[in-house]
């Protein structure tokens, strides 16, 4: 497992703006409306809305923003979000899965079509790079400092229920059941240790590295159209950048 990799891309992503991440709020504000359409408003009765609560908590999004989401999911005449999964190659053979939530699969199909049509990748067919990832849960821990101790860290991680751990240059990588990700993690951050992140994630088995400087560029560019993307909810790649 190629911890690093993973950081990399949480690091481009906790320097982005504030405007940056105000388009991560509206992500996950499609993600609510989809759930609150399909099982109602109320999270004791409605677990995947359940789950995107706690997900909008560990990505830092204000409790009145996540009230909000779900009062105006709940309104009627509102837009209506579809969830729609994409699969395909980046440049290099990269394989890449991209989630979206939309109000118009066309404009968003077109939409992810063109990104890799233009920076030298190309869509597949549903199935053709999933079979390369499994579905965990993935926290994410700081440790720039070199403060905490890792023998403790794993310690608790794992009598808290998680599956495997990963240790890499300034952060921690604890990986858990799907289902169990966000409990966890409350359990570590009751420990007193900082999240970074923590979300259910597609986990790569392999890795692709990019040798040549003009796929490295046309990756990160890709990524970072379709990070930009307000219809896209969830990029996942076997980049090993």
């Amino acid at each position: 497992m190629s911890g690093h990799s993973k950081w990399n891309n949480i690091k481009h992503k906790k320097e982005k703006t504030d405007a940056a991440k105000a388009g991560i709020f509206t992500k996950i504000g499609k993600e609510i409306a989809v759930a609150v359409r399909e099982g109602g408003g109320d999270p004791n009765t409605n677990g995947k809305l359940r789950e995107l609560i706690a997900k909008a908590k560990a990505n830092n999004v204000p409790n009145d923003n996540i009230d909000r989401a779900i009062r105006k999911s709940m309104e009627k005449g509102g837009a209506v979000y579809e969830e729609m999964t994409y699969e395909g190659y980046g440049p290099g053979g990269v394989a890449v899965i991209v989630e979206a939530a939309t109000d118009s699969k066309n404009r968003t199909a077109g939409d992810v079509r063109h990104f890799f049509s233009k920076y030298g990748g190309n869509l597949g067919s549903m199935g053709c790079v999933s079979f390369l990832f499994t579905e965990k849960g993935v926290i994410v821990i700081e440790d720039e400092d070199g403060e905490i101790g890792e023998d403790k860290l794993m310690e608790e991680a794992l009598e808290a229920g998680a599956t495997d751990f990963e240790s890499g240059e300034g952060f921690f990588e604890i990986y858990t059941e799907p289902e169990d990700v966000y409990a966890i993690s409350s359990t570590l951050q009751e420990k007193g240790y900082t999240i970074a992140s923590a979300e259910r994630a597609k986990v790569p088995s392999t890795y692709v590295t990019l040798s040549a400087e003009e796929d490295v560029e046309n990756m990160q560019n890709l990524l970072d159209k379709l990070e930009d993307c307000d219809d896209i909810t969830n990029v996942y790649h076997n980049w090993e950048n």
